[in-house]
């Protein structure tokens, strides 16, 4: 659940005195138990009750055979079984014993039932969530979509959950249920199948690429020009930093990719050395895409004076697709699609903002072993217990019967596992970042809508909300043929709909306007397939066949073995676009805008030992697509802006340079990087700034023969975060709309959409309405390249910012980056004091763990019992260490790689692994937090495997008898 939820009583503030004192009573019980009141016997045995037992012998109704769990020293679980349905049975009560508190949580979030635990506060958000009908579209892809063996797999696991709930209360199987117990009657229910296939919704909820700059984009309209608009959505720097795949071209005669192909026209250099080692495998897996190839770009009209013209992510003109005429009252409608996507649980991020992973692969070309090493480190939102749970699952005899040797990090409440190695192959991934997303203005007429010159009728369905401690809520959802109305989640754009006045181009407005969405997320499919495939996968052409099932989420998929070979895999569901390209909403009443089908799986990039003799991906572009006759199909017009693949592709090249070999530990080393790109950019002209103030020069000297390293302990680190930060909101941030800045930041500023003379000298006072953590400008670097473009034209409009009471206009790059410093160093000393040798940025930079629930924004005394924290950290926003951070909200921590591997695929007992917290989901064990002082350091602990190896770390071993 999200920090803006207030689960501990599912009410919001202003409780009678009486729920106060039953929350004291909690807090008091959760003290004692925690050991630190002087305690009484019944209440540790009472939270101990709920801790898994690791040891002895417990007997498992269902079970073929005997299992074995073996747990090392940090309490991560192997798993050894006789069979399939004996290993994923196993797997489902393990991570129960766990994690089952969170497993609850994230089922109620993907089926929209909040409320039912946590009560009224829940209500809006499971509202959204039955709107999207997460739960709903799983429960399709397992009636009719995944094959039996997965259906098996998932019985399986779903039978060892409910073996561990049998005969348990709540207050048996965590605290959080004693706590929840106050409150209301909840009791937790029997897991099912389909409650591990919504997870993988969820979790494309958040991965699922541009739709918020899709609104962004819109929602400037209304204070900057297309031309303005464009200057912040600068096209990808491809001669600078190199997209994932280099080398091969889209063969138009076959319809595939052929990695083997000479690029025509204007793919970027390769770089790097070495050779591969064998040819490319077969390559059939089937096509998935329907329909034409539509590649259309549309065209944009401007506002006021001249035109726009051009694609992607240039000209907003409207803030409709195609310059098309947009009605008064959408910059309402997005605003308030906008909020309600924060109201959404954001289980991996931040309203998507700044999730990203870094991986990349080396041959054997290049490393010390003589075989490849792959490295992963997927970046997202803090939680508490870690989104990952680590796990091996091994058959003690490979057959048919039991087809799994395999390790790594898998979801609670999910077989299988997402990201790791089995016997033959290792896997990682990060978010590709495909455009799967698209809003649409649709225009109601009666009880349907517009569709060229037809009204078609709404499909509509009624969902009914149950209330812990309130009455039942019915709602109804309705959906176009683009998907289903999420302006109807609020009361405020339903009359914003209405009311909204209509320029010539648009349709009457009749009975107003609405925005659908459609995602490709909402289309059954067979993702849950793919995780089984992968773990199984023995070579190149198996994991290729297994990516095809991967729809969704889309992600970068790279690959090693341990003959030797690297590659990696673009896949999912990408779909083709015939009008506009999907950088802004569309028109829903004109089918020129519809989809016309979806990328065909063969004609998606891939690479196979690629001449380099490396492959990096880290949400950079996959493909140089400039020229059509090298690749026809958009994937997105949003890529990230590779400041962080630039680096770590840097990083290998200075490694291997010579002939120089790559080592485990330098894999390790490269994941910790703290290298700020953007500081290299402006600090040589920052230090040309005569500052004439004794206290900010004392403040500017810090930068002087400063590497650009961000280390926790660095004073120049924060200083510099801190001026960029300022150079941001002058340059940029108080020249956006209200809906884009930042809560509480409030600016005397021209009305919006000014109309000329007769508006001269009027003001008005704007506050900004963006959660901190999603405002804009956020600092990452889409924003590097935008300040890099004007950074040598001194002049440029971007550089003006009004005065104040105190400080004078700017109108120049200098005059501008001066008053950055000056109220850098003000900022700095009222944070952390006047002396400039104290500063630190990881002072400034805090990660906190907070239980996702509980702890979020119950009782301060409440949260202190069930968070950690804080930890001062290094790195930062686009750092290979990407410890997030948005500039226009602050600088505290909010995303971080999630967890850190490194696979040797010549002895895979020496790779390496890390989480962020631990294994168990409870507070107060021991692995509550055991990885995380580790995780902070850059430390990886090591990851055992054969036989042997995991005998020899086992602490703990159960069994689970028939």
């Amino acid at each position: 659940m999200p920090s803006n939820t207030n689960a501990s009583s599912g009410h919001k503030s202003g409780k009678k005195k009486g729920r106060r004192a039953r929350l004291v009573v909690i807090v008091l019980v959760l003290a004692i138990v925690g050991g630190i009141g002087f305690g009484a016997y019944w209440s540790v045995s009472t939270v101990r009750a709920s801790f898994p037992q690791t040891k002895g012998t417990i007997k498992l109704d269902g079970l073929a055979g005997p299992v074995d769990v073996k747990r090392d020293g940090n309490g991560i679980p192997q798993i050894y079984a006789e069979s399939d349905a004996d290993l994923f049975m196993a797997q489902g009560f393990v991570q129960a014993q766990d994690r089952f508190w969170e497993m609850d949580v994230r089922r109620h979030m993907t089926s929209g039932r909040l409320s039912e635990m946590f009560g009224k506060s829940q209500v809006k958000t499971d509202e959204f969530l039955r709107t999207l009908g997460w739960h709903r579209v799983a429960k399709k892809e397992y009636d009719s979509k995944l094959s039996p063996e997965t259906k098996k797999y998932l019985q399986a696991y779903a039978k060892g959950v409910n073996a561990y709930l049998s005969g348990k209360d709540g207050k048996d199987i965590s605290v959080e249920y004693a706590a929840l117990g106050f409150e209301n009657d909840y009791k937790p229910q029997e897991w099912t199948p389909v409650d591990s296939v919504a997870w993988l919704k969820a979790m494309a909820w958040d991965l699922r690429g541009n739709m918020q700059d899709e609104i962004d984009r819109s929602l400037m309209t209304s204070r900057l020009g297309p031309s303005q608009i464009k200057d912040l959505y600068p096209e990808y720097p491809f001669k600078r930093n190199k997209p994932v795949v280099r080398e091969g071209a889209y063969n138009s005669v076959t319809g595939k990719y052929d990695p083997e192909a000479k690029a025509t026209g204007t793919q970027s250099g390769t770089g790097g050395t070495g050779t591969g080692t064998s040819g490319t495998p077969g390559s059939g897996t089937g096509g998935t895409g329907t329909g034409g190839t539509g590649t259309g770009t549309g065209t944009g009209t401007g506002t006021g004076t001249g035109t726009s013209t051009g694609t992607g992510n240039g000209a907003a003109g409207t803030g409709l697709a195609g310059g098309t005429e947009a009605p008064n009252g959408l910059q309402s409608q997005l605003n308030g699609v906008s909020g309600a996507l924060d109201e959404v649980p954001a289980i991996l991020g931040p309203n998507g903002n700044g999730i990203g992973s870094n991986s990349w692969v080396v041959s054997g070309k290049h490393t010390i072993t003589g075989k490849p090493l792959l490295a992963n480190d997927p970046h997202l939102a803090p939680q508490l217990p870690s989104v990952w749970y680590q796990m091996g699952l091994h058959c003690r005899s490979v057959s048919d019967k039991c087809q799994y040797d395999v390790s790594g990090y898998t979801f609670s409440g999910m077989p299988g596992v997402v990201i790791g190695h089995n016997q033959d192959i290792a896997w990682g991934m990060t978010n590709l970042g495909a455009d799967v997303t698209d809003l649409y203005l649709e225009k109601f007429t009666g009880d349907g809508y517009q569709y060229d010159d037809k009204v078609l009728p709404f499909t509509s369905r009624e969902e009914t909300i149950k209330v812990a401690g309130g009455k039942d809520k019915k709602i109804t959802v309705r959906e176009t043929n683009n998907g289903p109305l999420i302006s109807d989640r609020d009361d405020e754009l339903v009359k914003v709909g209405k009311k909204a006045g209509v320029d010539t181009a648009a349709p009457d407005r009749g009975d107003g306007y609405g925005v659908a969405l459609r995602w490709t997320a909402l289309t059954p499919g067979k993702s849950m397939d793919a995780v089984f495939e992968l773990n199984k996968a023995k070579n190149f052409t198996e994991f290729r066949k297994a990516a095809a099932s991967f729809e969704v989420p889309s992600q970068n998929l790279i690959y090693a073995d341990t003959e030797g070979n690297i590659g990696y895999q673009a896949p999912g569901r990408i779909p083709k676009r015939g009008k506009g390209d999907g950088s802004l909403p569309a028109p829903g009443w004109d089918r020129a805008y519809r989809w016309t089908g979806y990328i065909p799986q063969d004609a998606l990039p891939y690479e196979y030992n690629p001449k380099r003799g490396y492959i990096v991906t880290a949400n950079q572009a996959v493909i140089d697509d400039r020229d059509k006759a090298d690749y026809p199909y958009k994937l997105t017009s949003d890529w990230g802006y590779g400041a962080r693949s630039q680096r770590i592709d840097d990083l290998i090249q200075s490694k291997i340079k010579n002939g120089g070999k790559i080592s485990t530990e330098d894999m390790r080393l490269m994941q910790m990087d703290n290298s700020s790109e953007i500081a290299k950019l402006l600090v040589p002209k920052l230090l040309k700034i005569d500052v004439k103030d004794k206290y900010v020069r004392e403040a500017q000297k810090l930068l002087e023969g400063w590497d650009y390293t961000q280390d926790a302990d660095s004073a120049a680190a924060a200083y510099f975060n801190s001026v960029w930060r300022n150079i941001l909101k002058l340059a940029i941030g108080n020249k956006l709309p209200k809906e884009l800045r930042v809560k509480g930041q409030c600016l005397t500023v021209e009305p919006a959409g000014n109309t000329g003379p007769a508006d001269e000298g009027k003001k008005v006072r704007e506050c900004g309405e963006r959660d901190a953590d999603s405002a804009q400008p956020d600092g990452g670097d889409r924003y590097y390249e935008v300040i890099r473009k004007i950074i040598d034209d001194e002049s440029n409009d971007w550089w003006k910012s009004p005065g104040t009471r105190t400080d004078d206009e700017t109108k120049t790059r200098d005059q501008l980056f001066k008053r950055a410093l000056e109220d850098a160093r003000w900022d700095l000393t009222a944070k952390l004091g006047k002396d400039v040798d104290s500063w630190s940025w990881g002072r400034l930079h805090r990660l906190e763990l907070k239980n996702q629930t509980l702890g979020t924004e119950g009782p301060g005394w409440l949260q202190w019992v069930l968070n950690r924290g804080p930890w001062n950290l290094g790195g930062g926003e686009a750092a290979v260490n990407a410890t997030g951070w948005n500039a226009a909200g602050g600088y505290g921590v909010l995303w971080v790689p999630s967890m850190r591997m490194v696979v040797n695929l010549k002895d895979l007992d020496k790779s390496k692994w890390i989480n962020l917290t631990g294994a168990s989901g409870h507070a107060y064990n021991d692995h509550y937090t055991d990885q995380t002082e580790k995780w902070t350091k850059g430390e990886l602990l090591p990851w055992a495997f054969s036989d042997k190896a995991v005998e020899g770390s086992t602490s703990d071993k159960l069994v689970l008898r028939p």
